[in-house]
């Protein structure tokens, strides 16, 4: 958590922080997702020596699976449209992913199911498994680690949380996790 000091809502009793997660190896907010789900699958004896791991993902996400392939020393694939940013295509070709393109972002989950099948490998599935690899109780997820820092904070509970468009695990993953601890903030989608 990054401070902003703002002495005039500082002096009003409001502070405001950011949640930074570039300081995750591959600086990325889906590096924790990634991890979960390779736990998962490993887990579930989806994933062993020489297994092809493949996702449908262009994002961070991707990135993300690719560092933890890298790190088990398994292939992996990212399943992606042709329209896909040069620096992602090379942040997962950092981590020693390949990229797999696909005309239109719609094919992208047929084209990822078929690789894995002809691999003998694994579709990660993000959009499948997120919620069932992620613990939102207060397993290694965003928000355990949001409220564990605010703790040391004066308001050790916010008033608000305010998440970017775009990331709606990001704001499940909360929102669930403040009515399991039954915390009055309000999330906030911005």
């Amino acid at each position: 958590m990054i401070a902003l000091p703002l002495p005039s809502f500082n002096a009003a009793g409001i502070d405001f922080y950011f949640k930074d997660e570039s300081t995750h190896p591959t600086g990325s907010l889906k590096h924790r997702l990634a991890r979960s789900l390779f736990l998962y699958a490993l887990c579930n004896g989806w994933l062993h020596e020489g297994s092809t791991v493949v996702e449908a993902s262009s994002g961070s996400t991707a990135v993300s699976e690719a560092y933890f392939a890298r790190l088990l020393g398994l292939p992996f694939v990212a399943v992606m449209p042709r329209s896909t940013s040069p620096e992602k295509i090379a942040l997962i070709e950092f981590y020693g992913g390949r990229c797999h393109f696909v005309e239109s972002a719609g094919a992208v989950y047929e084209a990822a199911q078929q690789i894995a099948q002809e691999s003998g490998g694994h579709y990660m599935d993000q959009f499948t498994y997120a919620e069932r690899a992620t613990d939102w109780r207060g397993n290694n997820n965003i928000a355990q680690s949001m409220f564990e820092q605010m703790a040391r904070e004066r308001h050790a509970v916010p008033a608000w949380v305010v998440v970017g468009a775009g990331t709606g695990g990001t704001s499940a993953t909360i929102g669930r996790f403040l009515r399991y601890r039954q915390h009055p903030t309000q999330p906030l989608r911005g």
